[in-house]
């Protein structure tokens, strides 16, 4: 289907969209100048050998992906999950044929913070409906801009995808989820642009410290001599030495005769301050993707007794933009009509602080806006006879009520009581002539009865 759609645009265009967009490259040096200096940043797959850029990048993923994707209906404008009938909850369960929801969603949070773009290819069914999703490899798609500003995507082949060969997509048929775009709308700039001066800073000296305590012994310095030493014989010591004393030749015993003295100027570790600059290498990394800085083994924020506090900031600060962008993305790609919206269920976030989820519960219920059985249900327990009605005790009053009460002259005084009723009249004694008029007129009664 992919490649049909591939071959019908460069017929419509006769070859690919000539007027790609372009924008102004990334700046790969740390400072002004570093290039004439040869000091270069390390490439992507080093960077990811940096412990925090690791933690960073698949602590995110993996929390994120752990929330389970909800389909929600809104009805009379309250939104409640949907577990069957509409068309898009397969492809929200089993979003492909080799990755589950988990993996589905990892890969996607990868592929933003790494490169900064996360590429998802759709596919659909006979309907129109899209059944499957492929997050593609960012650094084998390119947009591309036409002159009355349509945008498509240039594919290369992946078989992973079902795409045969390289192919140039409609925007319709792409989920394109991006990072902050600095330079050009459709370009996401990854965290690591920020970081990667610290991430390489960090790898340079952890590979210094390893060749140091691998050789024992740093022995780099001056070759000093009393006597006068010609420029040849200077030019021959120093190729000498580099050649048998250094790359990894560092560290090896060197025996300097003919009054030749040897001069260290290999500064120790304290003089360095190696684990100060590691350290904060590990926090500028952690600023760059807004990552907790306990997390990365840092100090613990004054609130760290409450971890309910801890997992509401990291949500707010770190992972908030980057669920919310996940679910309009869906809700956009999936075309879900405008009263259905996908939501990723944050109590998963909570799932393992039970204290701070009972405590919510046991206050949404006493508060009598949230029914036994919702509270049951978000602690995995099923609905109970009568749990499915909000409580709250006897001796709450409405606001009317009250009002009433204080519009009397002494509000705490007790109801007052009705005034009693007149006694009836007494009796009164019939004579003759009205006793046998009423005993007529019941006679009569009982005979028309």
């Amino acid at each position: 289907m992919f490649n049909k759609i591939g071959r019908w645009i460069s017929k419509l265009f006769g070859t690919a969209p000539t007027t790609a967009s372009r924008w102004w490259g990334w700046v790969h040096e740390p400072f002004t100048g570093a290039w004439q200096k040869e000091v270069r940043l390390d490439p992507q797959e080093s960077l990811l050998r940096n412990s925090a850029v690791y933690a960073c990048v698949t602590g995110i993923a993996s929390d994120i992906a752990k929330l389970r994707i909800k389909l929600d209906q809104n009805e009379s404008g309250i939104w409640t999950e949907v577990t069957s009938g509409p068309p898009w909850l397969p492809v929200l369960r089993k979003p492909n044929g080799y990755q589950n929801r988990i993996q589905f969603i990892e890969q996607w949070i990868l592929s933003k913070l790494l490169q900064g773009n996360a590429y998802i290819l759709k596919q659909r069914d006979n309907r129109g409906v899209v059944n499957a999703m492929y997050v593609l490899d960012p650094r084998r798609v390119t947009p591309l801009v036409t002159e009355d500003g349509d945008v498509y995507y240039q594919l290369s082949g992946d078989p992973l995808s079902k795409l045969e060969d390289a192919i140039v997509a409609p925007a319709s048929e792409i989920i394109h989820d991006r990072m902050p775009a600095f330079w050009h709308p459709l370009v996401g700039v990854p965290p690591l642009y920020a970081c990667a001066l610290s991430a390489t800073l960090s790898n340079k000296i952890e590979h210094a410290s390893a060749l140091f305590f691998e050789n024992r012994a740093l022995p780099g310095g001056i070759l000093t001599s009393p006597s006068h030493i010609p420029d040849d014989t200077a030019q021959r010591l120093k190729k000498d030495f580099e050649e048998k004393y250094g790359g990894e030749n560092i560290g090896r015993l060197i025996v300097a005769g003919d009054g030749l003295e040897f001069k260290p100027m290999q500064m120790t570790a304290d003089a360095a301050q190696l684990a100060e600059q590691l350290k904060l290498s590990r926090e500028d990394i952690a600023v760059a993707f807004h990552y907790p800085l306990f997390k990365l083994g840092g100090p613990l924020p004054p609130y760290a007794g409450n971890v309910e506090a801890l997992i509401i900031s990291y949500y707010t600060d770190c992972l908030q933009t980057l669920i919310e962008s996940l679910e309009i993305c869906l809700d956009e790609g999936l075309s879900l009509p405008a009263t259905y919206g996908t939501e990723l269920d944050l109590d998963n976030l909570m799932r393992m602080d039970t204290a701070a989820l009972y405590d919510s519960n046991n206050k949404a219920v006493s508060g009598g806006w949230m029914a036994p059985d919702e509270a049951r249900f978000r602690a995995n327990y099923k609905a109970v006879e009568g749990g499915n009605t909000p409580y709250l005790q006897q001796q709450n009053y409405s606001l009317a009520a009250l009002a009433k009460r204080d519009a009397r002259e002494d509000p705490f005084a007790g109801p007052r009581s009705a005034p009693p009723s007149a006694p009836p009249p007494p009796a009164k004694a019939l004579d003759e002539e009205e006793a046998e008029l009423l005993g007529y007129a019941l006679a009569r009664k009982e005979l028309v009865a």
